[in-house]
């Protein structure tokens, strides 16, 4: 399990993934809010795999999310703020 380590007081927030409130705090990237929270990224396309990152550092396909607005983001290398609004399918399309 992705746990979070206390060494820095640091703000707290909400982001929204899906319409699912996730704990988040300053600095963090979108993945270590939702590996911390949620315990993975999304389901795999095809099965209902959980999928969680693979190479953690923006060389693989693995983590892609999109904004609500539509643009696409790396939950690995993306750091969360206040407010932010994801989902783990591309908006508009048919799931």
């Amino acid at each position: 399990m992705f746990q979070r380590l206390p060494h820095v007081i640091r703000e707290r927030f909400i982001v929204q993934v899906d319409g699912h409130p996730v704990d988040a705090y300053e600095g963090e990237t979108i993945l270590s809010a939702l590996l911390s929270g949620k315990g993975f990224v999304r389901h795999f396309e095809f099965r209902s795999e959980r999928r969680a990152g693979f190479c953690l550092m923006g060389a693989c396909q693995d983590c892609w999310l999109w904004h609500v607005s539509g643009e696409r983001v790396r939950a690995c290398t993306e750091r969360v703020t206040p407010g932010m609004r994801l989902a783990t399918s591309q908006p508009g399309s048919v799931r």
